[in-house]
């Protein structure tokens, strides 16, 4: 694409309040982009376009284009994919929204590849960063990419846990490409873009305003066949996008936790609202194993929510006992001593020794939780 069809699509890319199906049908109204962009305020007015679109695409933010056509400019592997993109992803096109043009960093075929959406809390728990990343690592070694916003907690998990396994994983961005947002994964989404792709349908320059990220979490939704919660509050984000993923047609999976862990609460309510519970990777590879090919090994590593099993020199009645006392709760010692009957220094000498084995994690406010 050259410059001036490239400066002639960020204009469109940018023009407020136009999405990508008002903007194919103006494209076939008037014979191409080009067409478009050179038809004039009559016919714009004409054709129904407000007034505010007519005014942009008289006047736009040239500065602004500018700074878009520097950062693609500025290394191969940047690309502008408008709607009429052979590269535009066909899942996105289908609902009711779709951006206008996505700017990529990374492999546009990624945006094409069978995908599944990990969402959750950006405040995880460690059990459920661990669930994220095992999912994710299962899911992406079977030939699913792994979509996600980058966010920290389940989203930074759900990326690593597929980068871990070789596999694909994308990061759908709520600013523009050239901002990463948190700072703290800049690092993370480099490799990221270096193996799969990072995405954004807003122009570089963009900051983390609180109003994008919704937008963004219907992109995250829209291009996977379904979108797993792994962990999430009531009043998560990731709620969100499972909802859009519902509105558009997806699969929506989730995780269920404790009764007592308000970050399971979300979880529990998709899941009494119809989302399919799942307890291990093989429950989402059902449901999604024909978009596979070929269909994933029985052998893979299971992500499973199967009772944990102490190393054999820690098969003693009294450890097993406060370990089904903990359950998969978040427990502290008092409450442990009081289910399991065993005293409060039994029980403070067997968490320290599980912890230093690992089949206890120490948690703030001293509570634990088990490890699977």
């Amino acid at each position: 694409m050259d410059r001036d069809v490239t400066r002639g699509w960020l204009v469109l890319a940018s023009a407020p309040g136009l999405d990508g199906t008002a903007l194919a049908t103006l494209i076939e109204s008037f014979g191409g982009a080009a067409g478009l962009l050179a038809a004039g305020p009559s016919r714009w007015r004409a054709a129904g376009l407000a007034p505010r679109l007519v005014a942009h695409l008289q006047a736009p933010d040239e500065a602004r284009i500018d700074v878009a056509l520097d950062w693609l400019a500025a290394a191969d592997d940047r690309h502008l994919i408008g709607v009429d993109d052979a590269r535009y992803p066909p899942l996105l096109r289908q609902i009711a929204d779709p951006p206008a043009a996505l700017f990529l960093r990374g492999d546009p075929q990624v945006l094409t590849s069978p995908q599944l959406a990990i969402v959750g809390s950006r405040n995880a728990s460690p059990g459920g960063l661990d669930n994220a990343t095992a999912f994710a690592r299962h899911l992406a070694a079977c030939g699913l990419t792994i979509t996600s916003g980058l966010a920290l907690g389940i989203d930074t998990a759900a990326h690593r846990g597929a980068l871990a396994a070789g596999g694909l994983t994308l990061a759908v961005l709520g600013t523009g490409p050239d901002r990463i947002y948190p700072a703290q994964n800049a690092a993370l989404a480099g490799t990221i873009a270096g193996s799969g792709a990072v995405c954004s349908e807003f122009l570089p320059g963009m900051p983390p305003l609180r109003e994008n990220f919704p937008r963004r979490n219907r992109i995250i939704s829209a291009l996977a066949a379904g979108t797993l919660v792994v962990e999430a509050g009531v009043q998560s984000g990731a709620l969100i996008t499972a909802r859009r993923a519902i509105e558009q047609g997806r699969e929506v999976f989730a995780v269920p936790g404790s009764i007592h862990n308000p970050l399971a609460k979300g979880c529990h309510r998709l899941i009494r609202e119809g989302a399919k519970l799942v307890e291990s990777a093989e429950h989402i590879l059902e449901e999604l194993a024909p978009l596979l090919a070929p269909p994933p090994a029985p052998q893979a590593a299971r992500a499973t929510a199967s009772t944990h099993t102490l190393p054999s020199h820690r098969q003693d009645p009294d450890y097993l006992r406060l370990l089904e006392a903990l359950g998969w709760d978040t427990l502290d010692a008092d409450t442990l001593a009081r289910r399991s009957g065993l005293t409060s220094a039994e029980v403070s000498s067997m968490l320290l020794i599980l912890e230093l084995e690992g089949s206890v994690l120490p948690l703030a406010g001293g509570r634990y939780q088990r490890q699977r």
